[in-house]
């Protein structure tokens, strides 16, 4: 019996293995992400399951009372937080990963010191390079939640000096590491290094804007990744190791995505402060514009969406805000029982985390079948007979396909533009997140529908019924 449970233990490893990779592959298409999350998760029970039978675990009682104390509070997370919610709690997810596993490393050094042995330097290293991740993802994560629910300021916040400020707190890192390396049983310079770490996490999130979060949760999430595989190299446990890799490269595959959706490089999103003030010199700046808007209530906008033949509605942040999905479907429900076709087009980074608009639109039980991204749906916009803007601005600006001095030229935009008649809803005039002026808005097909999404969506439903 002895013999077999380690070699049951890796053998269970390697099922749970196989069943994380089979999940993120179902997680790849919305007919079958549902079952996914379930696969995955199955997954996750035989790991956590191998790991409380290694012959290593030894205060069950302890571990029990997490796991009993953790599922309450995932259970009443579950039921509390709005869907509209769930970037910061994304982001705060990824936050806490990164602390438990940098508290992997600060437990299994304070082991090490305290049985003085020596600390062979594979797991030093592995425990420093742990810390560092894991505390850029604590406090990286935990600055992006703040962000994301309103704490802080959403827009890219830099001082004087910041990136000098920065270097010098990555060389105190890389000193610190060295000489632990060399002397690894300092603790005042190991809990230096774990303050280090902590404060390069703030920094690395400060100067980035709201409207860069699906790039940051993404990459957050692929660092919580990384410290995983980093911690299960500290402890040797395999399972660790691959899952800790496996949520480290696909996080950093759809960190890539989202920067590709923006045009912009991943040094691009992290140094440059894009969104402050100053990065509106290319193009109409905010407000600057006195070109005339067409102005409708919704009565005229009913009519235009009922008399439609096809509608094309593209979901925005202010949607979100508004929590105006179920209205949104209410009224797509309606359309369609008047014999028009409704698509939803989804631009990879509408929203503040990657897929936020599909978490959005699945809660209030739109059809998968009916979402479409960018690439399938911008050919069809020109047979398309409204297209119903919700809350979306920079996605949306033709200002990205034609205005060589925009800050967001070159970014792959929904080109509801080329619809014959195109209604925006939206509270006023402003700018989006990247500062210009939308030309979308002064388009002679263009009319705008000014409120609130929710009160303006559930007004659109009333007039759309009385038709």
């Amino acid at each position: 019996m002895s013999d077999f449970l380690p070699t049951g233990i890796q053998l269970t490893y390697l099922v749970a293995a196989s069943l994380f990779i089979l999940g993120l592959k179902k997680l790849g298409s919305p007919a079958s992400a549902r079952n996914g999350n379930l696969v995955a998760a199955v997954g996750m029970l035989l790991a956590i399951i191998a790991t409380l039978l290694d012959q290593k675990v030894l205060n069950y009682e302890m571990i029990l009372v997490g796991l009993a104390i953790g599922s309450v509070i995932g259970t009443v997370i579950a039921y509390k937080v709005q869907m509209t919610e769930m970037p910061q709690m994304v982001g705060l997810l990824n936050g806490l990963g990164g602390a438990s596993s940098a508290l992997i490393a600060v437990a299994e050094f304070w082991r090490l010191l305290d049985s003085s042995q020596p600390i062979p330097l594979d797991v030093n290293i592995s425990m420093l390079l742990d810390v560092l991740i894991g505390g850029v993802t604590l406090t990286g994560s935990f600055l992006a939640f703040a962000k994301l629910q309103g704490l802080v300021s959403g827009t890219p916040i830099t001082f004087p000096l910041q990136q000098p400020v920065n270097l010098f707190l990555l060389g105190s890192y890389l000193a610190g590491s060295a000489y632990l390396i060399i002397t690894p049983d300092s603790l005042p310079v190991f809990l230096g290094v774990v303050a280090v770490s902590l404060v390069l996490g703030v920094m690395f999130v400060l100067p980035i804007g709201g409207g860069d979060m699906p790039v940051v949760i993404s990459l957050l999430n692929s660092l919580s990744g990384v410290a995983a595989a980093a911690a299960g190299f500290v402890v040797m446990n395999n399972m660790l190791i691959i899952a800790g890799a496996l949520v480290g490269a696909s996080g950093i595959i759809l960190t890539e995505i989202m920067c590709k959706a923006m045009n912009r490089s991943l040094f691009s999103v992290l140094f440059s402060a894009f969104g402050s003030v100053s990065t509106a010199t290319g193009g109409a700046a905010a407000g600057a514009s006195n070109q005339p808007v067409r102005s409708i209530d919704p009565e005229e906008g009913a009519m235009m969406l009922g008399y439609a033949r096809s509608v094309v509605i593209v979901p925005g942040y202010g949607m979100a805000v508004a929590q105006a999905q179920h209205s949104v479907r209410e009224l797509a429900d309606q359309l369609e029982r008047m014999g028009v076709d409704v698509k939803y087009a989804i631009h990879p980074v509408a929203g503040r985390m990657p897929g936020h608009m599909n978490v959005l639109l699945a809660e209030a039980n739109v059809a998968y079948t009916q979402l479409y991204d960018m690439e399938d749906i911008n050919p069809q916009f020109e047979q398309a007979d409204v297209a119903l803007v919700i809350g979306a601005n920079d996605v949306v600006n033709p200002a990205a396909r034609s205005d060589k001095n925009s800050p967001i030229y070159g970014m792959p935009i929904l080109e509801v533009d080329r619809a014959k008649q195109t209604i925006v809803i939206k509270r006023g005039m402003s700018a989006g997140f990247a500062g210009v002026d939308n030309e979308l808005f002064y388009k002679d097909k263009t009319t705008m529908l000014f409120g609130s999404a929710k009160d303006m969506v559930a007004k659109l439903v009333s007039e759309v019924k009385q038709l």
